[in-house]
């Protein structure tokens, strides 16, 4: 039989889900993130897709840089998280859950970057890529919900 917890993270419900409630002006505040982080992103060039073409094809380094100081960066704030017992900004407990493999994360994780190699977006910066213009990227966000809705409705069948 399994925990509780095993079957509460199938049921894609958030372990760390807040029951605080906020007015709607508190939401405000990922909207000004959700901007900036896309202003970081377009700067960057990490929504260019000749430069994602350039690392599938690994012509440049410079995507490899970004995603591995982003790797360092979560491993080190997780550690810091786990070591000081860190708590959110209103008092609630964070909680990670462990991580455990199975073979669908292998096929997960082909058809995720064949998708980024062929559409040159991953889900992070669509709406950044949209929001510079590039307007043929709306096919890939209604590809990646159309994709989203096909796992979930398959969800049972696949291996986890």
């Amino acid at each position: 039989m399994k925990k509780e917890q095993d079957i509460r993270h199938q049921d894609s419900i958030c372990t760390n889900e807040s029951h605080l409630k906020h007015q709607w002006y508190h939401h405000l505040k990922y909207l000004v993130v959700g901007i900036l982080f896309g202003i970081v992103f377009v700067k960057a060039e990490v929504i260019s897709w000749f430069r994602i073409q350039e690392m599938f094809r690994l012509q440049s380094f410079h995507m490899y840089g970004i995603i591995g100081s982003a790797v360092v960066t979560a491993m080190i704030s997780v550690f810091i998280i786990k070591k000081l017992n860190i708590k959110t900004i209103y008092g609630e407990k964070i909680s990670i859950a462990p991580k455990k493999f199975n073979k669908g994360q292998i096929y997960g994780g082909l058809i995720f970057g064949f998708g980024w190699a062929i559409t040159g977006a991953c889900p992070g910066p669509l709406f950044a890529q949209i929001g510079t213009g590039a307007l043929a990227i709306v096919v890939t966000l209604i590809s990646a919900i159309f994709g989203t809705w096909v796992y979930g409705y398959f969800r049972e069948k696949l291996p986890h």
